[in-house]
């Protein structure tokens, strides 16, 4: 049998590596697009020596991975996708900065930049030792499936409230000018219980106590099924010998039959399941909780109901509570 000539057998061997490469997902078929530029982009000084940017999420023909924060020309942050603000530290009081952002996606392609925002730093602030008072008498309102709307009180402090930041759980997930009293909030999933607070800040940077809770569920999308998520939740703190105890109570969800078990969660970690002894109750459910830590603990608390097909269902709101000195 005669052999092939060498070309002939180098182009064949192109020819298959190139379909290879085709096939997975290879250089044939590489992401060479760059995403979109980051739009709404806000830079607050939220302090003398810090800039708060916040900015709107950019799109991809695949994934964006994340993001860059640049201030001037100078790359200063860098960010995962699903986090789309950030605090600059370590500037000086009473200057200049412009700040830029770029999206990047999951092949490295960078996005031209952002419209350039600037920004002047808060001069050094006058001796402030006090943090502000809390925001009072916080109020969620749902704007359809996506969207929400946060109203409260303002604060007051000894030199001036610069910014209000906003915390859904315990994540901030929005800031505001120290003028503002109310927050829009976008980018929300349809059908979702979601707690919201919100804190007040300085010129010094020192935030104040969390206000109340607010509590909402966006609209569901159309088609979907209802929420069974558990509603009503309330937290009471009292004391047992060396312990302290959180009674917790909540209102049961429609799920078509009965709760068998509830899943506990402390701070985001699952920490107890809790099983009836006897007859699950109707209506609304409690549980007591005995909590061994030293006073000034802070827990975050939710829970979510095992569902008559044996899988878990929404989560409820969140409570917070700080053992009591």
């Amino acid at each position: 049998m005669q052999r092939p000539h060498i070309s002939a057998a180098l182009t064949c061997s192109a020819v298959l590596l190139l379909a290879t490469l085709t096939a997975c997902g290879g250089t044939a078929d590489a992401d060479t697009q760059r995403p979109s530029a980051p739009e709404g982009v806000t830079a607050q000084a939220s302090s003398s020596t810090s800039v708060h940017v916040m900015w709107e999420p950019a799109t991809d023909d695949r994934e964006i991975a994340g993001y860059e924060v640049y201030r001037g020309k100078t790359k200063v942050k860098a960010v995962p996708a699903a986090k789309r603000m950030i605090d600059v530290d370590g500037l000086t009081a009473s200057t200049d900065y412009t700040f830029t952002v770029r999206s990047k996606d999951t092949a490295g392609n960078l996005s031209a930049p952002s419209a350039a925002i600037p920004v002047t730093t808060r001069a050094t602030p006058s001796k402030d030792e006090a943090p502000p008072t809390a925001p009072a008498k916080l109020t969620a309102r749902a704007d359809g499936s996506r969207a929400a709307t946060l109203t409260w009180q303002a604060a007051k402090d000894d030199v001036g409230v610069t910014s209000y930041d906003v915390y859904q759980e315990d994540s901030r997930i929005h800031s505001v000018p120290g003028d503002a009293t109310t927050a829009k909030l976008t980018g929300l999933r349809p059908g979702t219980v979601y707690s919201f607070t919100v804190r007040a800040r300085d010129a010094s940077d020192q935030s104040s106590p969390d206000s109340n809770t607010a509590d909402l569920t966006t609209a569901s999308a159309p088609g979907a099924p209802a929420s069974t998520a558990p509603t009503g939740l309330r937290a009471e703190i009292g004391k047992e010998g060396a312990e302290f105890t959180v009674d917790l109570s909540w209102d049961q969800p429609e799920t078509g039959g009965v709760v068998p078990a509830y899943e506990l969660y402390l701070n985001g970690r699952l920490t107890t399941t809790i099983v009836w002894g006897g007859t699950p109750p109707k209506g609304r459910a409690a549980y007591r909780l005995n909590l061994a830590d030293p006073p000034g603990t802070r827990y975050s608390m939710k829970l979510r109901a095992k569902l008559p097909d044996g899988k878990w269902g929404d989560f409820s709101a969140q409570r917070t509570v700080v053992l009591p000195g």
